[in-house]
C-alpha cells in the first residue's frame, strides 16, 4: 500500500477515536488536503475493501482497513516515543516518526519495540 493510503487510514482512525462518525470533509481538514484529492484517495481505499460508506457518506474502517490503521498508528506513537527519549523535541519527533513509520520495516520496527519494552 501506498503512504498516503496508510495516512487516509490513520487519519480516519485516528478522527473515529475523537467522534463516532467520520466524513471525507474531516478527513480533508484533518490532513489539510483539498476535497478532490480526499475523495479520490478514499475511493481507491474503498475500491480496495479498506474503508466502507454508508447512506450518510460516514467512513468505517474494514477490518484489513483498521489493522493497517492500527500498525501504521502504533508505528507513529512508539516511534515519536524513542525520538523523544533521544532528546529530539516532541514536534521534530512527531513529524520524523510520521515519515518512518511508512518505510520501516517489521523487523526493524519490531526489535525497536522490544527493546524500548526492557
Amino acid at each position: 500500500m501506498k503512504e498516503s493510503g496508510e495516512m487516509y487510514l490513520e487519519t480516519i482512525l485516528v478522527l473515529s477515536k475523537k467522534t463516532d462518525v467520520v466524513r471525507s470533509i474531516d478527513v480533508a481538514h484533518e490532513r489539510g488536503y483539498s476535497k478532490p484529492s480526499v475523495s479520490r484517495g478514499l475511493g481507491i481505499l474503498r475500491d480496495e475493501g479498506h474503508i466502507v460508506f454508508d447512506n450518510n457518506g460516514h467512513i468505517t474502517l474494514t477490518d484489513s482497513g483498521r489493522a493497517i490503521a492500527e500498525k501504521i498508528y502504533e508505528r507513529h506513537n512508539v516511534l515519536t516515543e524513542v525520538l523523544k527519549e533521544f532528546g529530539i523535541d516532541e514536534e521534530t519527533a512527531t513529524e520524523d516518526a510520521c515519515r518512518i513509520e511508512h518505510v520501516i520495516s517489521d523487523t526493524s520496527f519490531n526489535i525497536i519495540k522490544n527493546r524500548i519494552k526492557k
